[in-house]
C-alpha cells in the first residue's frame, strides 16, 4: 500500500491518553498510528459480550466453606486465649491474697499491674508468629504472611 492508498485521520487525545497508547503501542511494536487503526478495527469487530464467571459457583462454595472454617478455628483460638489470659489473671490474685490475707482491693490492683510485663509475655510469645509478627519493638498482626 502507497502512502496515497491511505486516508488521514485525526484524534485528540489527552496528553496521558497518548502515553498510553505510546506505551501500548511500543510495547507491541508498533507506531502510535498503527496502535489506533489496529484498536479501532479491535472495536469495530462484532463479538459476544457475555462474560464468563472466573470460578463457578461450586468454587466460590467450597472457598466460602474455606473461609468459613477459618473463621470458626480463629474464633476457638481467640476463646482459648481469652480463656489462658483469664486463669492467669484469676490464679494471680487468688496467689497474692493467699500470701497477702486481708490485701485490699488497691493492693490486688497494684499486684497485677506490678506483674504485667511477666503475665503478659507468654500470651505474646503464643501469638508471635501465628497473629502477630515483630518488627523492632512493634508488633503488627501477621494478616495471612
Amino acid at each position: 500500500m502507497t502512502d496515497t492508498d491511505k486516508q488521514p485521520a485525526m484524534t485528540y487525545p489527552t496528553p496521558e491518553q497518548y502515553e498510553t497508547w505510546k506505551e501500548e503501542a511500543t510495547e507491541m511494536d508498533m507506531s502510535v498510528s498503527e496502535w489506533i487503526q489496529a484498536m479501532v478495527e479491535a472495536g469495530r469487530k462484532k463479538f459476544d459480550a457475555q462474560v464468563e464467571p472466573d470460578e463457578s459457583a461450586q468454587e466460590l462454595r467450597e472457598q466460602r466453606n474455606d473461609l468459613n472454617e477459618e473463621l470458626v478455628h480463629a474464633r476457638e483460638r481467640i476463646e482459648k486465649l481469652e480463656n489462658q489470659l483469664h486463669q492467669s489473671e484469676r490464679a494471680t490474685v487468688v496467689e497474692f491474697v493467699e500470701e497477702n490475707p486481708g490485701a485490699t482491693y488497691g493492693e490486688i490492683g497494684q499486684r497485677l499491674s506490678d506483674t504485667v510485663p511477666e503475665r503478659l509475655q507468654p500470651h505474646v510469645d503464643a501469638l508471635e508468629s501465628e497473629e502477630l509478627r515483630k518488627e523492632g519493638d512493634c508488633y503488627y498482626p501477621t494478616e495471612g504472611d
